[in-house]
């Protein structure tokens, strides 16, 4: 049974009844593998698929704290504190042990019937809480229990699901858990959402490459308004399976998602500790640009050189092999983004006091980061295209974090800082000094490749404000760091989460319709379709465009071809649309 940091054995919260039991020692590791036996040996069965079985959070009995000890060193923790090194210890600990737990319940099922497998439920982090190699031999599919929208969230964070488990494991599927209820803290468990809201959030996951499953507890059906949206959603969804199964994702930028930072993150703070990643997020979609994620945890020069652009939000905590490993991709012609604390701290959440990046990024840290901070504003400097779109404005808004920087000889600075002054008493709210010390800094290499250095946390007061002008910030630098035409631009009045694959004949550019009062904040109470869309997509060399056909429409789309691009026409999408061009 668990226990809480009192030396209370845990109650079940919702039904008070039953108990809770201890994930990491005999209740697991000896009582469940006998369960999974069982069940093999006496059902006809492919795969045993468990829900809450790494248990919540930290136990205090007798076993984990021995175990732990003698593990660590350390005591039991008795919070979440990431500079606490009993935390950051049980972090690591946690992992080894559902590591080892996936693997036992696999091998108890295999010994019976070598063709089972027993699947883990993850949660859209789930991934940097195992040890991936152990994964891959043992998950032959990958399950995210999202199951909707909760509190003030974008509907595009059902398809970051998708992105995140490709991150890591670029060709294993992996399915999206929509629920038919209100997802909230209040767990309204036998209630049924919105139609749109449903349709929504399983097909967002569908374009980003994701298998949908829906779920509903209870088994009789007070309510049947749930019941033609997910039928709707699996007839979209057998669509466009056909031409996105025999696709594979692709994309010239990705968003590098931090785990080594956030690993060291427990559920109360991991949000916050993703801002930053959020807010390029939400930029990048306003910005109608494709874009995967790259898991610091598998970044090979292989997948590395996938991309053209790699985002790091602020990826704090990162190695001395993953930061030589992003110098070396900048050396062979590869790009980076760069913000804030990025490799201010090791992988194990140890301060280096300089940004380990710093000679790739061309700035030398003069103070480190200081906030929050308030009327922060930001110059422009001379003309450079990451300063472009601001006309009339000779500053924009800053960030309330701000780290002190000097930029290298052969660097451009776009922006420079002014130093913040007094928002009250009015007659005080005025500048004190002129600009001084860079606010952006952009450099090319000799490579080819190019870097761009904020050193304020633009991704996160992004995320906090939606101010426009930080989106036009992130969407300069990163067009800047590409350094050329996007393979693929989409234009129209709307708001879109744009997916792109590819195959050897021809590519998909999936388009799915965020454009909603209710885009930010569920439940949606209806679609809003948009009109007119054009998509340019540039004719790889040595093929020639052949046909653009919509598939949810059905029908053959309008193209013209000019300047070595094929232009295709969308007259409008209700929820969902599909481009599918192929060559010849």
């Amino acid at each position: 049974i668990a226990v809480d940091k009192d030396g209370n054995r845990r109650r079940h919260w919702a039904y008070p009844s039953v108990w809770v039991t201890c994930a990491y020692s005999d209740y697991n590791f000896k009582f469940m593998p006998e369960v999974l036996r069982e069940i093999t040996r006496g059902y006809d069965i492919d795969a045993i698929f468990a829900n809450r079985w790494q248990g919540h959070g930290v136990c205090y009995c007798e076993s984990c704290r021995r175990n732990f000890r003698d593990a660590s060193g350390h005591d039991l923790p008795l919070d979440a504190d990431p500079e606490n090194p009993a935390w950051l210890a049980w972090t690591a600990w946690r992992r080894t042990v559902l590591s080892r737990l996936v693997v036992e319940w696999d091998e108890a099922m295999k010994a019976i019937k070598p063709n089972t497998s027993f699947i883990p439920n993850m949660g859209s982090v789930s991934l940097m809480e195992f040890d991936l190699k152990l994964i891959e031999r043992h998950c032959p599919f990958l399950v995210v229990d999202d199951q909707g929208r909760r509190g003030t969230e974008p509907v595009w964070m059902s398809g970051r699901n998708g992105k995140r488990m490709r991150a890591t494991f670029r060709d294993r599927p992996a399915v999206l858990i929509t629920s038919i209820g209100p997802e909230e803290k209040y767990r309204w468990k036998d209630a049924v959402t919105t139609g749109p809201e449903i349709r929504s959030w399983m097909l967002d996951g569908v374009v980003q490459g994701m298998l949908p499953w829906f779920t509903k507890f209870n088994g009789v059906v007070p309510d049947q308004r749930w019941v033609g949206p997910v039928v709707e959603s699996f007839g979209l969804h057998a669509a466009l399976e056909p031409v996105l199964s025999a696709t594979r994702p692709a994309a010239e930028i990705a968003i590098l998602d931090p785990a080594t930072t956030l690993r060291h993150h427990g559920p109360e703070t991991r949000r916050e500790a993703e801002a930053d990643d959020l807010g390029f997020y939400q930029a990048l979609v306003e910005e109608k640009l494709p874009f995967e994620m790259l898991s610091d945890q598998a970044m090979t020069p292989e997948r590395l050189d996938r991309f053209k652009v790699v985002i790091l939000a602020n990826a704090t905590c990162l190695s001395d092999a993953q930061c030589a490993a992003l110098e070396a991709y900048v050396a062979r012609g590869g790009s980076v983004v760069a913000a804030h604390e990025t490799s201010t701290r090791d992988e194990n959440n140890r301060p280096r006091g300089t940004l380990a990046l710093g000679g790739l990024l061309g700035v030398t840290v003069t103070a480190p980061s200081r906030g929050p901070v308030q009327n922060s504003y930001v110059a422009l400097n001379g003309r450079h295209p990451i300063a472009e779109g601001y006309e009339g404005a000779a500053r924009i808004i800053g960030g309330t974090h701000l780290i002190a920087i000097e930029a290298a000889a052969d660097a451009e600075v776009p922006f420079l800082t002014v130093p913040d002054f007094p928002d009250l008493p009015m007659e005080e709210v005025y500048p004190r000094e002129a600009p001084q010390g860079a606010a952006v800094v952009a450099r090319q290499h000799p490579g080819g490749g190019r870097t761009v250095y904020i050193p304020w946390n633009i991704g996160g007061i992004f995320w906090e404000v939606l101010a426009a002008d930080h989106q036009r910030l992130i969407a300069n630098a990163v067009r800047w760091a590409l350094g050329k035409r996007p393979d693929v631009e989409v234009t129209g009045r709307a708001v879109l989460d744009v997916a792109l694959r590819e195959a050897k004949d021809g590519l998909v550019v999936a388009l799915q319709n965020l454009t909603n009062p209710m885009m930010m904040k569920g439940p949606t109470r209806e679609i809003y379709p948009v009109g007119r869309q054009e998509v340019s997509v540039a004719i790889p060399a040595g093929r020639s465009f052949a046909e653009a056909r919509l598939l949810v429409a059905g029908e053959t789309a309008e193209a013209r071809v000019e300047a070595g691009r094929v232009r295709v026409t969308v007259p409008g999408i209700d929820l969902v649309e599909a481009v599918h061009i192929t060559w010849t």
